[in-house]
């Protein structure tokens, strides 16, 4: 019984030391495939940010991939928000969703950083 009790507590040990595997890279079609859950979430993004952030020759950080979101991610979420309502390189301020309330552009920038909604 006592070998069964430290045998356990080794796995349990290995078990929190092991390492999230890093990110792998998104296809266009991996990427594309992506849609947030709540409906009308969805459809701001379909309108507002699919375009460009599923086809890599926009050079927009592609939906859910995140070798190209974490380092942007390091930076904060307030100072992405603020790049999503003034603009940055070539996206417009807002990513030209006149409808989105900046709640709106946390919760599309949390989706395609991989971050959930």
């Amino acid at each position: 019984m006592r070998s069964y009790v430290i045998l356990g507590m080794a796995l349990a040990l290995a078990a929190c030391g092991a390492a999230e595997a890093p990110p792998k890279p998104l296809t266009e079609a991996q990427s594309a495939a992506l849609t947030p859950a709540d409906l009308r979430l969805a459809a701001l993004y379909e309108r507002s940010c699919k375009a460009c952030h599923t086809v890599t020759d926009a050079q927009a950080p592609l939906t859910g991939d995140r070798t190209q979101w974490d380092p942007r991610w390091a930076k904060g979420e307030d100072v992405l928000l603020a790049s999503a309502i003034g603009g940055i390189n070539g996206m417009p301020a807002g990513g030209q969703c006149f409808e989105c309330s900046p709640a709106d552009l946390k919760a599309l920038i949390r989706f395609m950083a991989g971050r959930g909604q």
